[in-house]
């Protein structure tokens, strides 16, 4: 049986803020060695003073909120196809909580237009509700920037000891040509588990799994709930709530892309009755880059 052995690891906690400021190359190094070595062991890491200010992440809460307060009908014709058949969208758009206990919506870059869709057929253009939940795309379209430069940063940062060259990023991540996706996830009060591990016996509201994408920048609520699966050893470990930090961690694309040097970790979110909210960036390539080890 999986151990719950929260106590005795913990998520590695990074200030990065030498990562935006003109801060001496031994101080950027140590920064960058710590991402590395917490990449190389967990998958997972928090980070702190992360150039996104905590008004704008109170904000995207707010806005959340506003919209999971919206009538489940108003909701519904915000849904892709599957959901509602007189919509084209496929990939954007929002999902019920039918689909696996949680409700939510996608948001592509606010800077797709229509003429860019024909180019690709993921991509796909967001629908404004701004006449529904005042300030929408102003706060979407400013989140979104402040998680995709983040997004590049921590790429460099990461993959620093490739000795990529600038055109390698250049071409990897090109706004507004990747699949980045921002998404609200709403966790209603659930009455019953979504599923039971088969691991630990614990009830989960959230089921075990791996991101595919290079990385994921989350924030989430108070309510906390997320553990990680040590890889080496048979352990959950609790990732905390920290007021103002934003939980990093990798996905399928990056093990893939470093021939396994970063492999993507299992994670999951146990099962509470309480409401819960969580915002993913989910950070990925280019549709067109080629994505190679």
């Amino acid at each position: 049986m999986i151990k719950n052995n929260k106590k005795f690891h913990k998520i590695p906690i990074i200030n990065i803020s030498s990562l935006f400021n003109n801060s001496s190359i031994k101080k950027t190094n140590s920064v960058i060695n710590q991402i590395h070595d917490a990449v190389k062991e967990y998958g997972f890491f928090i980070v702190t003073n992360h150039g996104i200010d905590l008004s704008l992440l109170n904000s995207i809460e707010n806005l959340s909120n506003k919209f999971f307060a919206l009538n489940n009908n108003i909701k519904l014709s915000l849904s892709p196809n599957r959901w509602n058949k007189s919509n084209t969208n496929i990939y954007r758009g929002y999902f019920p909580s039918s689909v696996n206990g949680k409700e939510g919506i996608d948001i592509g870059d606010p800077q797709i237009t229509k003429s860019m869709i024909k180019l690709c057929n993921k991509l796909e253009k967001n629908t404004n509700i701004d006449h529904l939940i005042p300030m929408w795309s102003k706060i979407i379209d400013k989140y979104y920037e402040k998680n995709f430069n983040l997004g590049i940063i921590l790429f460099k940062s990461i993959l620093k000891n490739y000795n990529l060259n600038d055109k390698f990023f250049i071409q990897a991540f090109k706004r507004p040509y990747t699949l980045s996706t921002l998404r609200f996830n709403y966790y209603p009060k659930q009455e019953k588990p979504v599923e039971i591990s088969k691991t630990d016996g614990v009830a989960l509201g959230c089921e075990t799994h791996v991101d595919s994408g290079i990385f994921t920048i989350l924030y989430q609520d108070k309510k906390g709930g997320l553990q990680i699966q040590h890889r080496k050893l048979d352990t959950w470990i609790n990732v905390p709530y920290r007021k103002n930090s934003l939980i990093i961690n990798t996905g399928l694309a990056l093990e893939y892309l470093t021939g396994s040097h970063f492999k993507a970790t299992n994670h999951r979110v146990l099962f509470n009755k309480s409401k819960r909210l969580s915002i993913p960036f989910f950070f990925e390539p280019s549709y067109y880059f080629q994505l190679d080890p």
